[in-house]
């Protein structure tokens, strides 16, 4: 028989029990859309993570002290005092591989407008943070350099805490608030920069690092200025690694760090964050592919079980055909056809369905969902795979049937 005959009478035994067939259909639709529409936010939300860790800046490498230890227990990064201003500074002016740097000091404080107050982060910072790290006024403007070597007592905020202190309509620029009592004047406020990984990163004011150790923080007693963290950018783009070397090289100098004793800070370039970042995406991904994957199997599963049926109801037309000529893989294939048409026919219906459902997700949950031709490639492959697995065993139960027994079944 020609392969056109086999699915002609494939349709046939599937049109002869229209609602069965339906039923086991389903199973396959939902599967595969389920597949498609998971990975799609999947990948969608890996799309999200990349972009947001790009609009920090381009070539960042961050440098921050090390932890303390209590009780042999660590306080975690940051917690130690062993990174200045001075080094900070030293890092601009001696490693070539370096562009520009921005030291930084933030703290949790109060910041008041009238009646109107809010818990924040108060980041004392360089004026060139804007640029290294691609954030900018969408008001007003940052402070500058003048404004930095004469300790101005300006601020700029960002975005939720100018909504918090004056409103959604109001214009702060030129109003004061106060900042743990001391009173700064409003000289911008920042672009949106939305929420990444759980943080706010529009609830924050900035000021001068130089008024931010006169008025806000102070210095310590031991190492002076201290900072929090460095925001560094390489020159060049390929020049990451050889920035990253150079810093460490210094800061090994400067603070008499010698082999075999560790680093007292620590250095993270904007590739670890994105490799980082990968690899929480694509497990998170493939945690939503493989649930997606049991309700396949279930589908399958179905499949199995409607052609066994089958070959159980049509004994007497096997033996028939087996009577009068028919081979062992003539009635194998005519079984195996006929499962792979029910189970891609389900997965052309859920990869439509799949691809309507990631883009109605998107839309009323406000998610960025992807689908990838890969995903869709992915799914119509696995319909015809499934249609193969479970559909082999019940053929080869037809193909085996002795026809005197299937003759004399009822």
């Amino acid at each position: 028989m020609s392969f056109f005959e086999l699915i002609e009478i494939a349709w046939q035994g599937i049109l002869e029990n229209r609602m069965r067939s339906i039923l086991t259909v389903l199973g396959i639709i939902i599967g595969i859309a389920a597949v498609i529409i998971l990975l799609a936010i999947g990948q969608g939300a890996a799309y999200e993570t990349q972009k947001q860790i790009q609009m920090l800046g381009s070539n960042l490498i961050y440098v921050r002290p090390g932890a303390v230890s209590s009780a042999s227990v660590s306080l975690g990064h940051s917690s130690a005092a062993t990174l200045t201003y001075d080094d900070v500074q030293a890092l601009r002016e001696v490693c070539p591989a370096v562009g520009d740097a921005a030291a930084m000091y933030d703290s949790a404080l109060q910041v008041q407008n009238g009646a109107n107050n809010t818990s924040t982060r108060v980041s004392a910072t360089e004026p060139g943070y804007c640029e290294i790290r691609n954030f900018h006024p969408a008001k007003g403007r940052f402070f500058n350099h003048s404004e930095m070597d004469s300790y101005a007592r300006v601020c700029v905020l960002g975005d939720t805490v100018a909504t918090d202190l004056f409103g959604d309509d109001a214009d702060p620029i030129g109003k004061s608030v106060l900042i743990r009592g001391e009173l700064f004047q409003v000289i911008g406020v920042m672009e949106h920069k939305g929420v990444n990984q759980w943080v706010d990163n529009d609830d924050v004011v900035f000021v001068p690092l130089s008024t931010g150790y006169n008025c806000l923080f102070g210095t310590n007693a031991s190492t002076g200025k201290a900072v929090k963290s460095a925001v560094i950018t390489a020159r060049e783009e390929d020049q990451v690694n050889q920035a990253q070397f150079q810093i460490t090289n210094v800061l090994r100098l400067r603070h008499k760090i010698v082999s075999p004793l560790p680093d007292d800070f620590t250095i993270r370039t904007q590739a670890d964050l994105m490799q980082t970042a990968q690899e929480v995406t694509q497990v998170f991904t493939v945690l939503l592919g493989a649930t997606a994957g049991i309700s396949l199997l279930v589908g399958g599963i179905g499949i199995m079980n409607i052609m066994l049926v089958s070959v159980s109801e049509r004994t007497r037309e096997i033996g028939i055909r087996k009577a009068i000529g028919a081979k062992y893989s003539d009635i194998l294939s005519q079984f195996v056809i006929e499962a792979i048409v029910l189970s891609l026919t389900g997965g052309v219906l859920g990869i439509i369905l799949g691809l309507l459902g990631a883009d109605l997700i998107g839309k009323l949950m406000h998610w960025t969902t992807q689908v990838t031709p890969l995903s869709v490639l992915l799914s119509f492959l696995v319909s015809i795979v499934i249609g193969l697995f479970f559909g082999i065993y019940p053929a080869r139960r037809a193909a085996k049937l002795d026809p005197i027994v299937a003759l004399r079944s009822e």
